[in-house]
C-alpha cells in the first residue's frame, strides 16, 4: 500500500524508467550499464521492450534531469583564454567617509562648493553739493534694487591628495562664479557689472596651489590662495555670508563689499609661498613671500623685492569659554619708475574670536602705513612717494537658539593724510567708511541658510563731507 500511494504521485515517465531500469538487470545489464541511464535504455530499447517514441520520450527526459546546472550568466571561456586576473584593488574607486569626494586607489579626490543669492534694496541719500566722498564706500543717488551674490560669489574647489614616500601631497583649485554679468576689463570678473542682455557671468579662478607635508614637520604651499595678513578678519565676519554694504547696487559686480573697506582691508588671494608650522599646543605660525603688488592709485612700479607676510594663531579653551587668537603682520616696498618715490606699506592687525554656549562675540583692530584703505594699496600714498597711515576695527556678536542666529556688527576703516600738501590737493580724501550691521539666520537643512540683513553705511570725508545709504537683503547660501 505505502509503495501504490509513493507511485501515483511519481510522473508516469519517471515510474517508467525505474522499472524499466530494474527489468534491465534482471535481463543481464551489466553493474556498469546500470549505472549509466542513456546506456540502459538503449539496451532495452534494442531488446524491444521500449518503442521508438517511449525511448525518444525517456532519453529526452533523462538528458534535462542529469544536465549539469548552468547559471545565467555564465560565458564559455575559450580554452586558449588566460587564467582570470586577481582584481587590483588600487583601481577600485569607493565613496570618501565623509564629505563628497571619491577614493581612486590611494588618490582621494575631493568637491566643495557654495551657491547663493540675494534680493539687495538699497536706499542711499539723493546727490548734493556735500555728499561727494573720494574713495566712500556708499552709494549715492536714487533707489536701486537687484538680485545679485553676497560677499561671497558662488565657488566650486576641487582637491586632489595622496601620499607619496611618506609626504602628504595635494593640488587645489578654486573657481568662484557669480551669477550676475560681468562688464570685463583690468579687473577681471571684479570689474562693475554689466544688467543687460546676451551678457554672461565671470569667473573669478581665485585658487591654483600645491600643498606638501607631514605630521611633525608642517606644510608648505605654493601656489595662489588668501593671504595671512587680513584674512581672519574677513573669515569671521557675519557678512561673509550676506551682502552687508551692497557697493554698487545699479550694475552689481561678483560680489559686495560685506565689511570689506568698513572694519577691515581686503586680503585678497595672492600668489605666495607659505610654510605653516605645525600644532604646538594650540600654536600655529604661519609665514611667506608674495608677489609683490602695485598700487592702485599710484604711479608705475619696477619692485625689486617680493611682499612678506606673517600670522600667529592660538587657539584654546578655558572652561566653557574657547578662543581664537591671531595677530598678523605684512610689509612690502614700493620702487616706483622714479625711485624718489619709493616707500613701504606695512600694517599689523589683532583679533580675538570667543565662543561660550550659543554665544560668540568677535573683535578686531588693524593700523597700517601705505596699506591705504578697502583694497590693499587703495590711495595707499599721496602718489609723491609719500604713504597714508590707516586704521580700523570691527566688533560683532551673535546668539543661536535652535535653528536661528541673531547676529549683530559695527565697524569702522580711518585713512589720514600723508602732510600737508596731501590734505589741501585732496580735500574730499575719505577720512572713515562705517557701518551697522543687524542680521537674523534660519537654518533650514544641513546645506541651507536663510538670510535676511538690514545694513547702514556711512562714509565721511576730511572736508566734512558725507554720505549714507540703508540696505535691505534677503536670500539664502548653500555650502556642500
Amino acid at each position: 500500500m505505502k509503495a501504490h500511494k509513493k507511485l501515483v504521485n511519481t510522473p508516469l515517465s519517471s515510474v517508467m524508467l525505474a522499472g524499466m531500469i530494474t527489468l534491465g538487470m534482471t535481463l543481464g545489464a551489466t553493474p556498469a550499464m546500470a549505472g549509466t541511464s542513456a546506456a540502459l535504455l538503449k539496451r532495452l530499447h534494442e531488446k524491444g521492450i521500449l518503442s521508438d517514441e517511449e525511448y525518444e520520450q525517456l532519453v529526452h527526459e533523462d538528458e534535462a534531469e542529469n544536465a549539469p546546472p548552468t547559471p545565467a550568466t555564465a560565458v564559455e571561456t575559450p580554452a586558449s583564454a588566460p587564467p582570470a586576473q586577481v582584481a587590483d584593488s588600487e583601481r577600485f574607486v569607493r565613496r570618501t567617509a565623509s564629505g563628497v569626494g571619491l577614493e581612486v586607489g590611494d588618490v582621494t579626490l575631493k568637491f566643495s562648493g557654495s551657491v547663493n543669492g540675494f534680493y539687495v534694496h538699497d536706499n542711499p541719500q539723493a546727490p548734493n553739493a556735500t555728499s561727494s566722498v573720494a574713495g566712500g564706500v556708499v552709494n549715492v543717488g536714487g533707489n536701486t534694487s537687484a538680485v545679485r551674490n553676497g560677499l561671497l560669489p558662488g565657488f566650486l574647489k576641487i582637491e586632489a591628495t595622496t601620499q607619496q614616500g611618506g609626504w602628504d601631497v595635494g593640488a587645489h583649485f578654486g573657481m568662484y562664479p557669480g551669477i550676475n554679468s560681468a562688464a570685463w576689463g583690468a579687473l577681471g570678473a571684479n570689474n562693475g557689472g554689466q544688467p543687460t542682455g546676451l551678457a554672461t557671468s565671470g569667473i573669478d579662478f581665485r585658487q591654483t596651489y600645491l600643498t606638501v607635508g607631514r605630521a611633525g614637520y608642517g606644510e608648505l604651499k605654493i601656489g595662489r590662495d588668501i593671504g595671512l595678513f587680513g584674512s581672519d578678519a574677513i573669515l569671521n565676519d557675519i557678512t561673509l555670508l550676506s551682502p552687508g554694504s551692497p557697493g554698487g547696487n545699479v550694475a552689481p559686480a561678483n560680489t559686495t563689499l560685506g565689511r570689506i573697506g568698513v572694519g577691515y582691508i581686503y586680503t585678497d588671494f595672492q600668489p605666495q609661498i607659505t610654510y605653516t608650522t605645525p600644532d604646538f599646543k594650540g600654536f600655529k605660525v604661519a609665514g611667506g613671500v608674495f608677489q609683490p603688488l602695485h598700487s592702485l592709485t599710484g604711479p608705475a612700479e619696477t619692485n625689486s623685492e617680493p611682499g612678506f607676510q606673517a600670522k600667529i594663531t592660538y587657539d584654546t579653551k578655558v572652561g566653557p569659554v574657547g578662543a581664537h587668537l591671531w595677530v598678523s603682520g605684512i610689509t612690502q616696498k614700493h620702487d616706483t619708475v622714479t625711485s624718489s618715490l619709493s616707500y613701504t606699506g606695512k600694517g599689523i592687525d589683532f583679533g580675538a574670536k570667543l565662543n561660550s554656549g550659543p554665544v560668540t562675540v568677535v573683535g578686531y583692530y588693524y593700523t597700517a602705513s601705505g596699506l591705504g584703505t578697502t583694497a590693499l594699496n587703495l590711495f595707499d600714498s599721496d602718489g609723491l612717494g609719500n604713504a597714508r597711515d590707516s586704521q580700523g576695527f570691527y566688533a560683532q556678536a551673535t546668539a543661536t537658539f535652535g535653528k536661528f542666529t541673531l547676529g549683530g556688527s559695527y565697524g569702522e576703516s580711518r585713512l589720514s593724510y600723508a602732510n600737508a600738501l596731501d590734505a589741501s590737493a585732496n580735500p574730499t580724501l575719505v577720512k572713515v567708511n562705517s557701518s551697522w550691521v543687524g542680521q537674523v539666520r534660519y537654518g533650514l537643512t544641513s546645506w541651507v541658510t536663510l538670510i535676511g540683513e538690514y545694513v547702514s553705511t556711512k562714509a565721511v570725508a576730511h572736508n566734512g563731507n558725507r554720505a549714507k545709504s540703508d540696505t535691505l537683503a534677503i536670500g539664502g547660501i548653500l555650502f556642500f
